[in-house]
């Protein structure tokens, strides 16, 4: 085990792509159901309806923040219970259909779409991005088949912020949907979005779009799948007949309750925020930039304002990590889901960066409390991390 900086006074966390802390608001809207509404909200006697209403006031507040009905909106554990019941639920009692997703996906996506090819239940093409990590929409087109039933493409990238075209490729779904009989059903990963950009499900033209609580100051352990009605979804979780029938399972009250919380307070403050974080991150990029060898993946125009993942030649992004925990800064060498792989990112090398190159890798990730002094303080230590780092390093 390695030592846990003590100092708490001077700890930087910028790793909110990761998980972000649970809103003092939040904690306290939930509080309640763990103990006085402790009841089971299948059941029709008081204190029963009282954890039903509880949760239908959060899906309001969801509903309300995607632009979607009450209906269309089913609680979940996370994003990638969703992601999996949005692609196993589809396909599901469809004749070998074909899904298109890109090769940038997060995990749940990928592992999902691979698991089924595996299965024989699905033909899946992975989509190329170009350098700055985006889909071509030329290239989606040409990918379609008659037998195409859904294209998922996440909304915000979790690597290095890639914001997708997600509006205009719903536009062309929609035009090439009008001339045909099998309809194709357009699934977003929304997770790293939902802060920060325009997720009303009109607008961008979905109809399966997923998020996860922990990453807008939510607990961890709850999501959302929105699904548009008409959508036929075939649940995965056997059991009881919670959620529309579509997720089985009694509701997890105190975290549902906090998601529509969080989300209510996003809703409030996203304009302010996004500014707010955006510069903080350009502050952060020119520093950071001002170390030799070091460059920014992707175009920070075309991305979301909180993520910042940059390439380090010469220091492995795993060793600038952990000596930068040791300084008190929590930071990534990719998402929280694959860094504890040796292999470089998926997405940097589907961005066309060589293995070695990916290797140094480091993201920052910020959030609504983090301050410029915080700031400071990275910009401060980190070129003396990769100057040890290329120091230790073996001369090739």
């Amino acid at each position: 085990m390695r030592k846990i900086y003590s100092d708490r006074n001077k700890l930087v966390y910028l790793d909110h792509a990761a998980t972000t802390p649970v809103s003092a608001e939040v904690l306290k809207a939930m509080s309640p159901y763990f103990g006085k509404y402790f009841g089971n909200p299948s059941e029709p006697h008081q204190w029963g309806q009282q954890a039903k209403t509880a949760i239908e006031q959060a899906r309001e507040k969801v509903a309300h923040f995607l632009g979607a009905k009450t209906s269309e909106i089913l609680f979940t554990s996370g994003a990638t219970e969703a992601i999996n019941l949005a692609h196993k639920g589809l396909i599901e009692n469809q004749k070998l259909p074909h899904i298109i997703t890109s090769s940038i996906e997060h995990k749940a996506v990928l592992e999902t779409c691979k698991h089924l090819e595996k299965l024989g239940w699905a033909k899946v093409n992975y989509l190329p991005v170009d350098k700055d990590g985006l889909v071509k929409i030329d290239d989606l087109e040409k990918t379609i088949r008659p037998e195409t039933i859904l294209v998922s493409i996440m909304y915000v990238n979790n690597e290095m912020g890639a914001i997708q075209p997600i509006v205009q490729i719903g536009q062309l779904l929609k035009k090439i949907n009008a001339k045909r009989k099998q309809k194709i059903y357009f699934h977003t990963d929304a997770t790293q979005a939902i802060q920060y950009l325009d997720c009303r499900v009109t607008e961008l033209g979905v109809d399966l779009l997923s998020l996860s609580g922990h990453k807008f100051y939510a607990p961890k352990g709850v999501g959302v799948l929105y699904f548009k009605k008409g959508t036929p979804l075939v649940r995965q979780q056997d059991g009881g007949e919670q959620e529309s029938r579509l997720r089985a399972g009694t509701e997890n009250v105190p975290y549902i309750v906090g998601l529509g919380k969080a989300i209510e307070l996003v809703q409030k403050n996203k304009v302010s925020s996004a500014k707010y974080v955006e510069k903080l991150r350009d502050k952060l990029m020119a520093g950071v930039l001002q170390i030799p060898g070091v460059k920014l993946v992707g175009d920070f125009k075309k991305n979301a304002p909180h993520i910042a993942t940059f390439l380090v030649k010469g220091a492995e992004g795993e060793a600038m990590m952990l000596l930068l925990s040791d300084k008190g800064v929590a930071a990534s060498s990719g998402s929280a889901c694959t860094s504890g792989l040796l292999e470089p990112s998926h997405v940097l090398l589907a961005m066309g960066y060589q293995p070695e190159e990916a290797h140094g890798s480091l993201r920052f990730s910020l959030g609504k409390d983090n301050t410029e002094e915080e700031i400071d303080e990275v910009i401060k230590v980190l070129p003396t991390i990769v100057q040890k780092l290329r120091r230790m390093a073996p001369k090739l």
